[in-house]
C-alpha cells in the first residue's frame, strides 16, 4: 500500500491544478487518470480568453491555436456577428494546454499516473487498477459521470467531430439554435485551422450523432478525423464542494458554464482553489479551512452562474420563432458597447436582452402562448 498527502482522481485541468498547487506546497500528491493519455479523450470546445490563461499561470504561446475574431450567432431564420478581438479569445489545444499543467505539476513534486483507474474510495484508502493508495485528501476530478450519480436533470447529450471542411473559418466560430433541432443548447464550430476544426451539437433528449450529421451535411462537403460523445452539464455548481476530507473539482462540481457547458477557466481556477485550501488544512492541521475553497470560488463565480442559469431557462423556454424575433432585435450598436469578458459574459448577455426588453416581452409572450396551445391540442 502507497502513501500519499492528496490523491487526485483525474487527470483534468481541475485535478492538475489541484496538484500542482497542493505540490508546490510540499504536499505529496498522486494524480490517477483512467485514460492512457492526459489530454485525451478531448471532450472540450478550448475556448478561454488569454487573460484566463495567465490568472491559471499558463504561457498562452504553448497552447493556442489561434484568436478568434468573430462569432456567429444564429437562429433558423435570423442572427448577428459579435467581434471578438477586444476579448482576445483563443482556441487551445486542449491536449497541450492539459499537458502542460501536468508538467508544472510533476515539476512541483506531484507523481501523475496513466491508465490507472479509481474503484473505490472508503475512509481513507482509495482502491485503483494498480493497487491500493492511502490518502489524507481526495480530490474528486472524475468530470461529469460523477456528478451524473448526484442529478441527471442537469445532463445534456453531446457530440463533437474534428472536421476536415472549406465551410470553417480560420478566425469565426458559429454557434446555432434552433429548438427543435437542439433543444436547449445549439450546434457550434470552432476553428483549430484554417478548414479545421471542431464542429458539435448538444440538446435534451436528442440523438446527438444523427442530429450532428443533419448540421455538418447542411453545409457543405466535409471529412470527420475524430469523433467524440460525452454528457455535458448545464445545472450550474454543487451547493457544496467539501464532503469531509474530499474535494470535488471542476464538471465533478458543477463548475462548467451552464449557457455553454465551457469551463476551462471557471474548472481551472477551481482547482487552483481547491489545491491551496488543501495545503492550508494540512498545514494548519485544520480542515475547516477546506471551506475557504467554496467561499474563494462562489465570490468569483456565484453571481455569474447565477445570470447564467437565468439565461439557460429563458433559451429552454424559447422556441425557433422566439429565437428569431429576439435576434433580429439585437442591434450591431449593442454588440459593440457590450461585447463584456470572455470568461465572464453573462453581463453583456443580460444587458443586450434589457435593451431589446420590448420586443422580447412581446416575443415571449407570443412563445408561451404557442405554448398553451400546443398543450391544449394535446388533451
Amino acid at each position: 500500500m502507497s502513501d500519499s498527502q492528496v490523491i487526485v482522481a483525474g487527470g483534468s485541468i481541475s485535478g492538475l491544478m489541484a496538484a500542482r498547487e497542493a505540490a508546490l506546497a510540499g504536499l505529496s500528491v498522486a494524480v490517477l487518470e483512467e485514460d492512457s493519455e492526459i489530454g485525451t479523450p478531448e471532450h472540450c470546445g478550448g475556448l478561454v480568453s488569454m487573460a484566463g490563461l495567465r490568472d491559471l499561470g499558463l504561457i498562452p504561446d504553448l497552447v493556442q491555436n489561434g484568436q478568434i475574431k468573430k462569432a456567429r450567432i444564429l437562429s433558423p431564420n435570423s442572427g448577428f456577428e459579435v467581434g471578438a478581438e477586444k476579448q482576445k479569445v483563443v482556441a487551445v489545444d486542449r491536449r497541450a494546454l492539459d499537458k502542460q499543467v501536468a508538467f508544472q505539476a510533476q515539476k512541483a513534486g506531484a507523481e501523475i499516473r496513466t491508465k490507472c483507474s479509481v474503484r473505490s474510495v472508503s475512509d481513507n484508502v482509495v482502491k485503483t487498477s494498480d493497487g491500493d493508495l492511502t490518502f489524507d485528501y481526495f480530490v474528486d476530478a472524475r468530470g461529469v459521470s460523477s456528478i451524473i450519480n448526484r442529478d441527471r436533470n442537469g445532463v445534456l447529450q453531446s457530440a463533437q467531430y474534428e472536421v476536415y471542411a472549406d465551410w470553417i473559418e480560420r478566425d469565426t466560430i458559429e454557434v446555432a439554435f434552433d429548438s427543435q433541432k437542439y433543444p436547449g443548447f445549439f450546434a457550434w464550430i470552432i476553428p483549430i485551422s484554417a478548414q479545421k476544426g471542431k464542429v458539435g451539437v448538444a440538446g435534451r433528449a436528442i440523438n446527438a450523432a444523427s442530429a450532428l450529421k443533419s448540421y455538418m451535411d447542411s453545409k457543405g462537403r466535409h471529412s470527420i478525423i475524430r469523433k467524440v460523445y460525452a454528457p455535458i452539464w448545464v445545472n450550474g455548481p454543487l451547493k457544496s464542494f467539501v464532503q469531509g476530507r474530499t474535494v470535488i473539482v471542476g464538471d465533478a462540481a458543477g463548475q462548467t458554464k451552464p449557457t455553454t457547458a465551457g469551463g476551462i477557466y471557471s474548472c481551472g481556477i477551481g482547482g487552483l482553489l481547491a489545491g491551496r485550501a488543501i495545503a492550508k488544512a494540512q498545514k494548519s492541521r485544520d480542515d475547516r479551512l477546506l471551506l475557504e475553497y467554496d467561499r474563494n470560488w462562489f465570490a468569483i463565480f456565484g453571481s455569474e452562474f447565477d445570470r447564467m442559469l437565468l439565461a439557460r431557462k429563458l433559451l429552454e423556454r424559447m422556441d425557433s420563432k422566439t429565437m428569431d424575433d429576439v435576434f433580429a432585435a439585437v442591434s450591431k450598436e449593442d454588440l459593440e458597447s457590450e461585447s463584456g469578458e470572455f470568461d465572464f459574459h453573462s453581463a453583456a448577455i443580460s444587458k443586450i436582452l434589457k435593451k431589446s426588453a420590448p420586443r422580447l416581452v412581446k416575443a415571449m409572450l407570443g412563445n408561451e402562448l404557442r405554448r398553451l396551445f400546443e398543450s391544449q391540442d394535446k388533451i
